[in-house]
């Protein structure tokens, strides 16, 4: 799994992932771009997954990259000017930011513990590391309800639809990528036993329609 490409970082432009790519590379760290076109959005939560581009990296190499960017955000910070839109962020909503790092980029992330630093309100090391172990375990979480996307897999794993192959698949396999490059399920074990059984019922059931349809007609 260590030498695994993981995702660093996601963009929603080319030219950000390569300029990403790019710097990596120059500092010696291997990246890989992907398109992450989703065939399903399986975590039922109502949400439509974006087109990004994904820039990867061997996740032994996340905390040099990290550090990397660090010190790109340090050189650019001193020269922000001062009506830039983090200044009018509340204390709460700074602290915010430094919890959910792994949804800002990492010049508003440094920017925003210079502001509270400014303000009386400094974070140590430890601090920051703790916020990131929080919102590490926060995310490792399964995916909530799945109960509607199983009641739909048996449904067309039973009538022989394709989409229940689809749903039973992603049920069992589907892996999310954590901030850290760890790769975890995406959900429960017992969701991902509904679908291993939905796909099972699908690879067995699928054949025997087509057969019976085809037969049909011919």
């Amino acid at each position: 799994m260590q030498d695994e490409y993981s995702i660093f970082r996601k963009f929603t432009t080319l030219a950000q992932a390569n300029e990403l790519s790019k710097l990596l590379s120059i500092n010696g760290i291997e990246t890989q771009l992907a398109d992450n076109i989703a065939l399903l959005d399986i975590t039922f939560s109502g949400s439509t997954l974006q087109n990004e581009i994904e820039v990867r990296i061997h996740q032994v190499n996340f905390e040099k990259a990290e550090e990397l960017l660090k010190k790109e955000a340090a050189n650019l910070i001193n020269d922000i000017d001062r009506n830039y839109y983090l200044f009018d962020y509340k204390n709460e909503e700074l602290y915010d930011i430094l919890f959910k790092y792994d949804e800002w980029n990492e010049f508003d992330y440094s920017l925003a513990q210079k502001i509270l630093k400014e303000r009386g309100r400094p974070l140590s090391s430890l601090q920051l590391q703790s916020f990131k172990d929080d919102r590490i375990k926060i995310l490792s979480k399964p995916f909530g309800n799945q109960k509607p996307w199983i009641i739909a897999g048996y449904i067309f794993a039973v009538l022989g639809g394709f989409l229940g192959l689809i749903i039973g698949c992603l049920l069992w396999t589907s892996i999310k990528t954590l901030p850290n490059g760890q790769k975890v399920y995406s959900h429960a074990t017992i969701n991902r036993l509904q679908g291993k059984f939905i796909f099972i019922i699908s690879i067995i059931v699928l054949p025997s329609i087509l057969f019976l349809r085809f037969a049909h007609i011919f």
